[in-house]
């Protein structure tokens, strides 16, 4: 039997109710970073439930720390981290944009056009205007140094630290050309961004060739702080007393027993210390371990005899980055204790910030040709960042992090667009007349709505500037009529320019991955007509 006519009204009422209740969560959402976006953007303090405060005005991070319950809000947080896993930046523009566009569904919806239709035009809109960026971009080589500068230029103005961008930008490039691999993958985990309060940003250095502990070294029974031509071993095996592998009990009934008992212990001990001092090793770094204690207060005291400097406490995940950086292998027995396994080193020194004691590593020798950790080796580069207060010095880890992430953009896909919205307003330009030309029926709606939404970007970077938004709107729109593709808002003279003459260029990668993951996450939105709730 058909279903009755009310059945069905009751039926899309329920499904209209939730889509306009999606909708709006997620613009909440969008609306809550609206005000980051751009080099005029506002920061904003994120006070954790511990009481512990963070100011920072990246997207990905101010998003992330919302604690959002709303299904389709958690969307727009997910798609502000895929953001920032692909291109690194643009994680605020993505957010707002996909706020717009939802915005325009929610008024193609009220038109009466079915979200299908919606989703088909979203879907051809993002190819034709990915095209768009793509025509609009300059190829340029990974040797043009000055370009790449710009570009990281560009990603850090937006952040706190925007009066150190020309110190920080040039680091972050040879940082990134430095562990470039020759198949052009960047893995950015083998540059390590080591954090120490104290002095200022412009203090901040690059370290190529050695590294920087935030371990101090041991100084118990007054062992070495300072050691000239080092030959640093890596282990992975205790210098303690063994334990067995199932629970038990000695029972020590005398003090002879106990006596004894120790005296094996010590000696034990000092074999392995003994070994170790054999082996050539002035330098230990010790693993931390997770069984057992990798070291006692005893082993300590006999390699401090021995003038050897102990750094204990290796993270489990520095492993890697150390056996690229000093040319060391890891030594997980005391028998495998062999010289081609060791790194060499002009000086390991021993450091005082106002944090604490840090251990800095200078002057690394390559390894011998033979030696397994040749190939790896030296592909790795340290930035010690310097900051007046923990607040500040979080922001900075997190824009250098990001101005990364654009130089590794442009490693990936070697082009580069205008900023200040120039790619967004094109986008708004030639999808506009595609519209009115070339769609039919309520495609051209979608289409024009969709061209409309990427209007939001132009306009929250001149609001947040402090501009008459809608005045720099049209004054942008024909600057691109008269064909002037790389024209942008300059929100330092509050007027629009040339943003290629202003340095102020951006990854393309940055700009039409924002484009494909706003569009994807709306059309799943839009997919969406009811919200089922299980039971554990």
């Amino acid at each position: 039997m058909p279903p009755k006519g009310n059945e069905t009204k009751k039926g899309n009422e329920k499904s209209q109710d939730v889509r306009l209740s999606n909708i709006t969560a997620a613009k909440a959402v969008a609306d809550c970073v609206r005000t980051s976006l751009g080099p005029r953007g506002m920061d904003k303090m994120i006070v954790e439930p511990k009481g512990e405060v963070i100011i920072s005005n990246d997207g990905a991070t101010i998003v992330s720390k919302l604690q959002v319950t709303h299904p389709c809000a958690k969307m727009l947080v997910e798609l502000s981290r895929a953001q920032d896993v692909e291109a690194g930046d643009g994680t605020t523009s993505v957010v707002v944009l996909c706020g717009a566009l939802l915005k325009a569904c929610e008024e193609l919806l009220s038109k009466g056009i079915h979200p299908t239709q919606i989703s088909e035009s979203f879907q051809e809109c993002v190819q034709l205007a990915e095209k768009v960026l793509e025509d609009m971009s300059v190829k340029i080589d990974i040797e043009d140094r000055p370009n790449l500068i710009k570009a990281a230029i560009t990603s850090l103005n937006s952040k706190i630290i925007s009066q150190n961008s020309d110190l920080l930008a040039p680091m972050a490039v040879d940082a990134v050309t430095r562990v470039m691999k020759p198949n052009g993958d960047v893995d950015l985990r083998d540059v390590r961004i080591v954090t120490a309060l104290g002095g200022t940003i412009d203090d901040t250095s690059l370290i190529t060739n050695g590294t920087i502990f935030k371990q101090k070294a041991s100084h118990s029974a007054g062992g070495p702080v300072r050691i000239q031509n080092a030959v640093i071993g890596l282990i992975q095996f205790q210098l303690s007393p063994p334990k067995t592998d199932m629970e038990s009990a000695v029972t020590i009934t005398d003090y002879t027993q106990m006596d004894r008992a120790l005296k094996e212990e010590r000696k034990y001990l000092l074999d392995l210390c003994k070994k170790i001092k054999d082996s050539g090793i002035n330098v230990l770094l010790i693993q931390k371990s997770v069984l057992r204690d990798a070291v006692t207060a005893q082993s300590l005291d006999f390699l401090a005899k021995m003038k050897i400097m102990v750094i204990k406490d290796i993270e489990r995940t520095d492993i890697d980055f150390i056996s690229k950086t000093l040319g060391c292998l890891p030594v997980a027995n005391i028998e495998n204790l062999k010289p081609e396994k060791f790194g060499k080193a002009d000086l390991v020194v021993e450091e005082t910030t106002p944090e604490g004691k840090i251990v800095k590593i200078s002057g690394v020798k390559p390894p011998p040709e033979t030696s397994v950790a040749r190939n790896l080796f030296g592909k790795t580069v340290t930035v010690f960042l310097r900051g007046s207060n923990q607040l500040m010095m979080a922001e900075a880890d997190r824009a250098f992090h990001d101005s990364l992430c654009v130089i590794r953009s442009i490693v990936k896909k070697r082009a580069l667009i205008a900023g200040g919205a120039a790619g967004e307003i094109e986008i708004a330009q030639v999808l506009g007349r595609y519209a009115r030309q070339q769609a039919q029926g309520a495609q051209t709606f979608c289409m024009r709505a969709y061209a409309d939404a990427f209007e939001v970007i132009p306009y929250t970077l001149a609001e947040n500037a402090g501009l008459q938004p809608i005045h720099i709107v049209t004054e942008l729109r024909n600057a691109h009529a008269a064909g002037k593709k790389s024209a942008g808002v300059n929100v330092r003279k509050g007027c629009v320019t040339d943003m290629v003459e202003e340095a102020v260029v951006q990854p393309l990668l940055v700009s039409t991955s924002a484009c494909r993951l706003a569009t994807e996450c709306v059309m799943m939105i839009l997919k969406i007509d009811d919200i089922i709730l299980t039971r554990a």
